[in-house]
């Protein structure tokens, strides 16, 4: 299966050493897009999203267009006719595979069991800052999934099968969190600066 995003994305959003493998970035990409991303999207529109890439980072040219927008992001207007900028799923499913990476990488496993990583020249962070580094990238992540989620749910029409996974939205980790949005008046309101403000009361 190939991945939405490619390593050279995630260094768009965050500095990571040079001498870090694109193979090994990869690897926490699609753990971030199989156990973040699916539980976000449902795995009916997250199946058929991926369906429609060709290759890594690459969408064919004959996919839907919300496709590219939902995952390279888009100019558009809403209801009120208020210009909405958001950065797509890449950010997205960027700093969730980040999270991990960073998760991983402070663990080193040897033949007798999983150790701390020392080094020569520096000191390893505590487990305590390496949970709050964690977190500070999962709720970035969510941050730009909330952008994301409304350009779903200002687009019904292209995606219907948005509402059916609708227990399963977390993205199932520590921090804030993104979930379903209930399309109602109550939970939904037509105004930017409330929505906002419900959005804000709703993941915290």
């Amino acid at each position: 299966m190939f991945n939405l995003i490619i390593p050279t994305t995630l260094q768009r959003y965050e500095d990571i050493a040079a001498n870090v493998k694109p193979e090994r970035i990869k690897v926490f990409i699609h753990k971030a897009q199989e156990l973040d991303l699916k539980s976000f999207l449902g795995y009916v529109l997250y199946n058929d999203l991926v369906k429609n890439l060709e290759a890594d980072g690459i969408l064919k040219d004959d996919a839907p267009q919300h496709y590219k927008d939902l995952l390279n992001g888009s100019e558009y207007l809403d209801e009120q006719g208020h210009i909405v900028l958001h950065q797509g799923l890449q950010p997205v499913l960027s700093y969730f595979a980040f999270a991990r990476f960073i998760e991983a990488d402070a663990v080193h496993y040897t033949a007798t069991g999983p150790v701390t990583k020392r080094y020569e020249n520096a000191d390893a962070l505590p487990a305590k800052d390496i949970v709050k580094l964690v977190q500070q990238q999962r709720s970035t992540a969510n941050a730009y999934g909330n952008d994301a989620e409304r350009f779903i749910v200002d687009h019904p029409q292209y995606f219907p099968v948005w509402h059916y996974n609708r227990q399963n939205r977390s993205a199932r980790q520590a921090g804030p969190r993104i979930r379903s949005v209930d399309i109602t008046d109550f939970n939904y309101p037509a105004d930017n600066l409330a929505y906002n403000q419900f959005l804000t009361e709703f993941l915290n």
